[in-house]
């Protein structure tokens, strides 16, 4: 028969899919379609029932079987029972050839397909069709199908099917074995009624456990068994269990304990490791049980069986200590000690095993405490081990003297020998190699060993790919314990607690429940192999050669089954070795050690055995990459190719094919590129060989292994191998799964070198590409799960490389189908593959699968909810599924996928849950939040509550009557509504921990998303306007209920997780508004429910971790401001005092259950918390006396009264916190002396206490260091609060806790250590300065440099505290007294914001700044003032301030350097052009950016502070830094200085004006000595603002006002330095006419007003130039006004400046010029004035300015009466106007009275500016 080709395979499955696809479009839609198929039925018949005798492939026949069944289902039946017969005839033809056997596979096929599309309607011929496929078939598959559709199976048939299936186990794989106990198990099950059975393994395991020990031979296995079932499911439970344990009427532990005296010493260990595992669940119990167990070794001493039992659970319990993160308390393991030395008898036996316990204590301690391996340990650790070597060669004459009873013991001493000896560097023990090589050789080459004992490390040692060779992928099973035992030379199935005690209390391998080491023969022999490995590459090449030859002999010598074993285990002590040498990156050695390695190896490429010819292709590959060379290469190559060529039997044809997928393997592409073609020619035809599968399976597999390894060197051949492939995939049985499995590799690591070039569209590619899915749709039809392994695996390739050419909405309901296999390789694949997409196309795959589940509601019985292991389920499928009900309901996928969470104990599987779930939420949470916070609600509301199950018999029978009635398929087809009567199990405490992190996760998802999620007053208009919007604050009920449920949980993970959720959400919501209350938010409503929570946590048996966090949630509940009423307050403060309580019972509290840290992190969150409630109530008491003190509002009225009910008064908080603060400062700051200590240097461990701190023991520092880490900050903050309020004036806070009636708590703890000795020792001085160094020395620890993972709020909270510290007088005056302090503190800050850069910090750092320059002003000051008061009479006085007489400044010393220093770091930050540096770069790009509001802020913060620095330098040191500083300011003004709409002056500007006004006025810095420099400062600086005030055509126009300030700024205040300096006058005059020629009412008037200070100046001789120039200007500007009258009060109050400027003008006059003054000003005011009629019309302004000009003329006249009546005599008219004026405003008196504002006098007029500088 010739295989198809590739185009006839696509031919016929197109055909076929065609018809498959039209007929189901028929059955929706049974109208002119399904005639369609009925008229061309018979010929379709025809043609496809002509299809099964044309030996079809596998493939094949299965499309051929599901259409056939397709086309009768939606036409005609009446011809199937031909077609049945037909296929009946073809199973019963007796032609039993090979060539035959498709055919009636194509038969067998159809009839299964037939039968599970029509089961009922072909009733009548089923017996025939059972017993023809029974006598032809015995495919236990096939009957599983039947058994679905027919009850008789498992009435009558029972007895004949049994003795079927157990002969079909005989001779079995593993696919048949599954299917057949399946049948079986599933044929038993129905036939038993399911509730007897559950009732007998109930009483059976109770009664077991209660036998005790009656029984003693029988009871021991099922005893082992249970305890260790017993174990496990505690442990699962997890704290979930305590119920159970605490139980009394159960009575486990006291069960489990009595066995600790059971006379077989298996018992005993299963006993000892069942309290482990309870230990391990439920931490608590750890310390008792150890207090029980060594109180009863005490009492029954007598008894041999209590000590064993008793030890053995100690040392169990011990072991499981590093799982309980807690620990037990340090002083346990001192006690334990003391068991240890027991025994009376001194014989041999004692010794051994005396030594075996010591050589297995050394090496537990080499293997966890690597970090205390110095070499001086070591050496002294050598000295027992050289003895007990030395020993081991005493050994067998002492064996001859005293009997072989010794072995034992002595083979245990050499295993833990073996076992310390790998652990160490072998350079320690170089000089004992040789005996130790001749013990090792002699161990595993059996010389001394009559027993064939082999090694159990060969399969480890062989590549884990090569598993398909060795059937060892069933260790991959969810079978694997049973497959492990029918493994050829496999030692597993054998381990048991009893070969090695110590497992009770080592770690547990990965992977495993129950620890099972090997029997005492094969671990030595393990052990002897792996050290052979870590010591042979320290070997001389000379002693290689000679073991290598000796390897060769013993092989020889040996005979049958004897060489065998020596074989495996030499090949394995080489693989080994060699593994070892290429870790070393070390060689193998010269020609002669290559060639016996060599022979060695290639002997047994041939051997018959396949993991010898596993190992020796491994060990040829590995030798390769250790030689390295490429004549080595190519001489075994060759010798393999030339093999390969001439031999024809299979074992030397499989051996040599996987030799040469070996050799690339290990030297990749490059190194063996010459030797591809032959390499792959020869294995592409030996893949050919249809008379061996086994040939085909191993070249298919090294094939695989060359494509893998050769990348894209292979691209030249993809072609020609994917065809052979596809050719394969056709035409081999299916029954060969291991050759598809290998097809299936190769397919994928053809996919994996084709890589990207896949998404081409060019002609070869799109052919590869379509024969890849071509490929990977059969095997993902295969029935072997591995084979769909591998197709899933391809296609997720496939979806990498091209994703736009792999269908989703195939691929991904088959993917969801495989999650329910029974094969746990399929079920990683599967979701694998899921990971992958959900990554990219999340909301697609979900999608996808959901249509599953509408598909399932679809058909005729919904799959949905059945129990999987219900009977009756497994029908309905032609994928092999356990179920196809795929359990997809509405809670698509990911409810899947948390479902599975709940079964699943795979660890790789459940991560890849956890990690598809994490995408699909990442993707989908915040669109569809609904739906996941249901999903999170489902897992963690599930009540495990018996009662919401109905009861077993709830009236099923009336149900299932009524139910036949309506449809008599049920009968036929399942065994009733089983899920009903199914008692609903909670999910896991691990999935429920899960669903709680998710939790945390969409809450910062949708912080990420949109504001409108935390605001629901945004949220319900958003919902208004489109229903469909969905967003967290309505949810808020589900949220705090779910963290409820959580944090109240009985498991103590869940309630960390729930602890967890609740802090978060009271952090995201606590100042969410109530839209309906206003003045109150919406968490209120949940106050209740946040205090039920934490109160559990506050419980005695809490583990100290809950209480930590619990205390975390509180300070931050009570801290968000959230409660308004003090006494729901007070409950949660309640919590926190019976805490403090606790705090204080000291460091050696009694009842103590955990490691002392456990303690320290408990008192340390207490006092973490206070410290965060206490910041939080000073901040608000320091708020409330900021405000302006309210009226307190009369209390008569109700309304009023009800508003102030539950309102805060300001200092609320803090009277909750000030009982306690005499005692928490006392604590605090003991905890700031030990957090000090802790982060000294390791150099200065010598300095540190011997009986530890006030919080922790020196035992466990190292895991006390960590929460002191991390509760320090608030703490600090606190304390630093604390002494600025009161703190430096109080000596001894424990004398403050006498008033406060608190003497019944100080007494417990004496921490005086916090100051130092007793009080009366030192005095307060003494004591504030210790206080001072503490927290300077802790924050400047820090600040040096903060760990880049620290939380940020541990760096603010240490800034803000050294700025609290600092608003303190006494802290001042300590930190100017020494000024090296200060100037450390700003180098570190400087430090810090270089890793640092956040806004937030860099103010902190500014504010702690200005306080350091501020306290060392007062300093200064305070010694300038006592020196001036000294020095009056004295002619010198000494220079005080920075620079001297010098003005030299010393970097390093000088605190005014440090300070700019720092300052300009941050200016440049944020305006990089300030510096030259930067500016001048090629990247700088000139222009003006506005700075945001924080920016600006800061700017404005670091000039106010260079601004205050000249204050700090004697005069000649101002002029070093002046410069700078005034440079710096002028640029700053230039920069932020821009025209606004609004006329607001920014933070910048201001800063900068009054830095200007600051600099300008001061004393200090005119000197003789400096005045020619000063004046040139001060010109110069006017200089430049007047260039930088000057409009540029790029930049926004500056801000006039803010310039012509600056400007008037220093003419008022420097006028001496600029007067007759003619360039800057003409300048400033100039700068003052454009104002006052501006169209900006708004800069008008301002300018008057500064025109006003300079006119008004004191000296003469500055204000007169300027009086000459602009005077005539602004007369003129005010007569103007009469033509055009201001038209809004701008225009008006620039009018009323400029008349001002003219008042004063004439004030300033001599009285001779007085009248030619007024006559200016009067006339231009009686302009303003309108007459009766224009009045009545005119706008509001323009009346204004009549009722001014009114007032002032008023005003006028009486001041200056004779020049006034001068100036009215001389023009007639204007008096006429004034005297209507008046008249008119007389005559509307009273209507004006209450209008006009009292008249002002304007003798002294004055600068009005949003910040008045003058």
């Amino acid at each position: 028969m010739r295989p198809l080709t590739c185009a006839e395979l696509l031919g016929l499955r197109s055909h076929l899919s065609f018809l498959v696809a039209e007929s189901i479009g028929n059955q929706r839609q049974e109208g002119r379609g399904g005639r369609d198929v009925k008229e061309k039925q018979k010929k379709l018949v025809e043609q496809l029932t002509g299809l099964i005798s044309s030996s079809p492939g596998p493939p094949t026949r299965k499309l051929l079987a599901k259409n056939l069944a397709a086309l009768y289902s939606i036409g005609d039946t009446y011809t199937v029972f031909q077609t049945l017969d037909k296929c009946n005839d073809i199973i019963r033809n007796k032609d039993d050839t090979a060539a035959y056997l498709p055919t009636k596979l194509a038969a067998v096929a159809c009839v299964g397909a037939f039968y599970e599309k029509m089961g009922r309607m072909l009733g009548s011929a089923f017996p025939e069709t059972v017993n023809n496929l029974l006598k032809s078939l015995k495919s236990a598959e096939c009957l599983l199908e039947l058994q679905n559709e027919a009850v008789f199976m498992w009435t009558a048939e029972l007895e004949n099917i049994a003795t079927l299936c157990f002969k079909a186990l005989e001779n079995s794989n593993y696919g048949v074995r599954v299917a057949v106990s399946k049948l079986l198990g599933t044929v038993m099950a129905t036939a038993l009624m399911p509730k007897q059975a559950t009732e007998a393994v109930v009483n059976d395991t109770s009664g077991e456990n209660k036998s005790g020990a009656a029984d003693i031979a029988a009871s021991q296995h099922v005893m082992v068994c249970a305890l260790q079932e017993l174990g496990s499911l505690v442990q699962s439970l997890n704290a979930t269990a305590s119920p159970l344990i605490q139980e009394a009427s159960i009575g486990l532990l006291e069960t489990v304990t009595s066995v600790l005296l059971h006379p077989s010493m298996a018992a005993r260990l299963a006993a000892a490791w069942c309290l482990r595992c309870v230990a391990v669940a439920l931490p608590f119990q750890l310390t008792p049980f150890l207090d029980r167990c060594a109180e009863r070794l005490n009492n029954l001493k007598t008894s041999p069986e209590a000590v064993s039992g008793y030890s053995f659970a100690m040392a169990a319990l011990l072991g499981g200590v590093h799982q309980c993160p807690l620990g037990i308390p340090h002083a346990k393991g001192k006690e334990l000690e003391a068991e240890k030395a027991r025994g009376d008898s001194f014989t041999w036996q004692v010794t051994l095993e005396g030594r075996a316990g010591a050589l297995c204590a050394m090496r537990s301690f080499v293997a966890h405490c690597p970090e205390l391996l110095t070499e001086d340990v070591i050496r002294k650790l050598m000295t027992p081990i050289e003895c007990a070597m030395t020993m081991m060669s005493h050994i067998p004459s002492v064996i001859k003297a005293h009997g072989a009873h010794l072995k034992a013991s002595a083979a245990m001493v050499r295993l833990r020998l073996y076992d310390i000896l790998a652990l160490l560097p072998p350079k320690t023990y170089e000089g004992s190699f040789n005996a130790l090589l001749r013990e090792l050789v002699a161990e595993f080459t059996l010389t001394d060993n009559s027993a064939n004992t082999t090694t159990s490390l060969l399969r480890s040692l062989c590549h884990y790919d090569d598993s398909v060779l060795l059937g060892s992928w069933l260790q991959e099973t969810d079978h694997k314990s049973i497959e492990d035992q029918l493994q050829p030379n496999s030692a597993s199935g054998s381990g048991a607690l009893e070969h090695d005690p110590s497992s009770i209390y080592l770690r547990i391998p990965a992977g495993e429940a129950v620890p099972g080491p090997l029997p005492l023969g094969v671990s030595v022999i393990d052990a002897s192999v792996a050290l052979f490995g870590v010591v042979f590459p320290h070997v001389s090449y000379k002693h290689r050669l000679q073991m290598l030859d000796h390897f060769a002999e013993c092989v020889k010598q040996a005979k049958g089954v004897r060489q065998q074993a020596v074989q495996l285990n030499i090949f394995t002590a080489v693989l080994s070795a060699l593994k070892g040498l290429a870790e070393n990156k070390s060689t193998l050695g010269p020609e002669e050690v290559r060639k016996s390695a060599l022979t060695l190896v290639m002997g047994a490429l041939d051997n018959p055995n396949p993991i010898l010819r596993c190992a020796a292709g491994e060990a040829l590959g590995r030798m390769a990459q250790v030689v390295g060379e490429a004549t080595f290469i190519a001489r075994m190559a060759q010798y393999s190719f030339d093999k390969l060529k001439s031999a024809r039997d299979v074992v030397s044809r499989t051996g040599h094919s996987l030799a040469l997928g070996c050799l690339h393997r290990y030297v990749g592409g490059i190194g063996s590129g010459q030797h591809l073609k032959t390499s792959v020619s020869i294995l592409l035809a030996l893949a050919q060989d249809g008379t061996s599968s086994e040939v085909q399976t191993w070249s298919l597999h090294s094939l695989a292994l060359i494509v893998d390894s050769s990348g894209p060197m292979y691209r030249g051949y993809v072609e020609p191998t994917l065809s052979l492939v596809l050719t394969l995939l056709l035409t081999v049985p299916p029954s060969h799964t291991e050759v598809h499995q290998c097809l299936g590799r190769c397919l994928g690591a053809i996919i994996t070198t084709v890589g990207p070039e896949l998404q081409g569209n060019g002609a070869t590619i799109s052919t590869i590409r379509s024969s890849c899915l071509v490929g990977c749709a059969i095997t993902q039809d295969h029935s072997d799960s591995l084979v769909q392994a591998a197709a899933i695996s391809c296609l997720q390739q496939l979806h990498m490389f091209a994703p736009r050419h792999v269908n989703l909405s195939s691929l991904v309901p088959s993917l969801c189908v495989h999650l329910c296999s029974s094969h746990l390789l399929l079920r990683r694949a599967a979701v694998a593959c899921l990971r992958q997409l959900a990554q990219r196309e999340a909301a697609e795959v979900c999608e996808y699968a959901m249509s599953l589940a509408k598909n399932a509601g679809d058909k005729e019985s919904s799959g949905a909810n059945i129990n999987p292991f219900a009977p009756g389920v497994s029908s309905r499928s032609d994928i092999h599924c356990r179920h196809r009900g795929v359990n997809i309901t509405e809670t698509g996928l990911e409810g899947l996928l948390f479902g599975m969470l709940d079964r699943e104990t795979d660890r790789k599987l459940c991560s890849d849950i956890h990690d598809t779930l994490g995408h699909m939420l990442s993707s989908l949470a915040v669109e569809k939040l609904s739906h996941w916070l249901m999903l999170c609600k489902d897992v963690l509301a599930a009540s495990s509550d018996m009662s919401t199950a109905t009861p077993l018999s709830s009236g099923k029978d009336e149900e299932s009557e009524k139910k036949d009635e309506m449809d008599d398929d049920t009968m036929f087809t399942t065994l009733g509504e089983e899920d009903k009567s199914k008692p609903f199990v909670a999910p896991r405490w691990a999935t429920r921990v899960f669903a709680a992190d998710c939790l945390c996760r969409i809450i910062h998802l949708c912080e990420n998303s949109d504001q409108a999620h935390f605001d629901l007053a945004m949220a319900r208009s958003a919902k208004l306007r489109n229903p469909t919007n969905d967003l967290l604050v309505l949810h808020l009920s589900d949220l705090i209920r779910m963290a409820f449920m959580a944090a109240t949980d009985h498991s103590n993970q869940l309630r960390m997780a729930g602890l967890q959720a609740l802090e978060d959400i009271i952090k995201k919501f606590a100042s969410v508004p109530e839209p309906e209350f206003p003045g109150h938010v919406i968490l209120e409503q949940y106050q209740a429910n946040v205090g039920a929570a934490l109160r559990p946590a506050f419980s005695q048996d809490t583990p100290s971790d809950i209480i930590a966090k619990a205390c975390q949630v509180c300070s931050t509940w009570i801290g968000s401001g959230v409660v308004s009423d003090l006494s729901d307050l007070r409950r949660v403060h309640h919590l926190l005092v019976s805490s403090l309580d606790k705090v204080q019972a000291g460091k050696g509290s009694s009842s103590q259950l955990y490691r002392e840290s456990a303690t320290t992190m408990e008192k340390l969150a207490v006092l973490k918390a206070w410290a965060e409630v206490y910041v939080v109530a000073m901040n608000i008491k320091k708020e409330a006396e900021s405000k302006p003190k309210r009226t307190i509002k009369n209390t008569d009225d109700d309304d009023d009264d009800y508003g102030t009910i539950d309102e805060l008064p300001p200092d609320s908080l803090i009277t909750l916190v000030q009982p306690e603060l005499p005692t928490l400062s006392r604590l605090w700051l003991a905890a700031l002396k030990d957090y000090a200590l802790l982060t000294l240097p390791a150099e200065f461990a010598s300095q540190l206490p011997p009986d530890g701190g006030a919080f922790y023991t020196p035992e466990t520092i190292d895991t006390a260091r960590l929460h002191y880490r991390n509760s320090w900050a608030p703490i600090l903050h606190a304390v630093a609060l604390w002494l600025n309020s009161t703190g430096f004036t109080c000596s001894e806070p424990a004398e403050a806790a006498a008033f406060s009636g608190l003497q019944k708590r100080s007494t417990s703890v004496n921490l005086n250590q916090a100051s130092g000795a007793t009080p009366s020792a030192k005095s307060l001085p003494e004591i504030n300065k210790d206080r001072m160094h503490l927290i300077l020395g802790v924050s400047i620890q820090f600040l040096c440099s903060p760990r880049p993972e620290e939380p940020i709020e541990h760096v603010t909270a240490c800034l803000q505290a050294l700025r609290t510290l600092l608003d303190s007088p006494y802290a001042r005056i300590h930190i100017a007294e020494d000024q090296l302090i200060g100037v450390e503190l700003l180098n570190v800050l400087h430090r810090l914001l270089l890793t640092w850069n956040p806004p937030s910090v860099q103010l902190l750092v500014t504010g702690v700044v200005q306080q350091i320059v501020r306290a060392a002003q007062d300093y200064l000051q305070e010694k300038r003032n006592t020196l001036n008061e000294d020095d009056m009479e004295k002619e010198s006085c000494p220079v005080l301030g920075e620079g001297g007489d010098s003005g030299g400044l010393i970097p390093g010393k000088s605190l005014v350097f440090a300070t700019m220093e720092l300052l300009m770091f941050i200016l440049v930050r944020h305006m990089p052009h300030l510096s030259t540096k930067m500016s001048d770069s090629p990247s700088h790009v000139a222009t003006k950016t506005q700075l945001s509001e924080e920016s600006a802020r800061l700017v404005a913060a670091t000039v106010t502070i260079l601004s205050d620095l000249p204050s700090l330098c004697s005069p000649a040191g101002c002029m070093t830094i002046l410069p700078t500083i005034l440079f710096l300011i002028a640029r700053i003004l230039k920069d932020t200085a821009i025209k606004s709409a609004d006329n607001q002056v920014p933070p910048p500007v201001s800063a900068a004006l009054q830095g200007i006004k600051s600099i300008v006025t001061l004393s200090m810095a005119k000197t003789e000595d400096t005045q020619k420099q000063w004046t040139a400062l001060i010109r110069s600086t006017l200089a430049c603002i007047l260039e930088y005030s000057q409009a540029e055509d790029s930049m926004p126009a500056p801000d006039e006002v803010s310039m012509l300030t600056a400007i008037a700024l220093l003419l008022w205040s420097a006028s001496s330095e600029i007067i007759g300096v003619q360039s800057l006058q003409n300048g400033c005059v100039n700068r003052f006419k454009n104002a006052l020629n501006s169209s900006d009412p708004w800069v008008q008037a301002k300018c008057y007003q500064l025109l006003l200070s300079v006119f008004q100046h004191s000296n003469r001789a500055l204000s007169t130039p300027y009086i000459h120039s602009l005077a005539p200007i602004v007369v003129e500007k005010l007569k103007a006004v009469e033509r055009n009258r201001p038209a809004s009060n701008t225009e008006l109050l620039a009018v009323q400046e400029g008349i001002k400027v003219l008042e004063t003008l004439v004030a300033l006059g001599e009285e001779q010029n007085r009248v030619q003054l007024l006559a200016l000003l009067v006339p231009t005011l009686i302009s303003y004035l309108l007459d009766e009629n224009s009045f009545a019309s005119a706008s509001t302004a323009s009346k204004d300015l009549h009722e001014f000009a009114l007032q002032n003329l008023m005003h006028i006249g009486p001041l200056y009466p004779h020049a006034f009546k001068t100036v009215m005599g001389a023009a007639p008219e204007l008096k006429v106007r004034l005297e209507t004026a008046v008249r008119a405003s007389q005559a509307s008196k009273a209507k004006a009275a209450a209008r006009q504002p009292t008249p002002t006098v304007h003798s002294a007029p004055t600068i009005k500016l949003k910040t008045s500088f003058f």
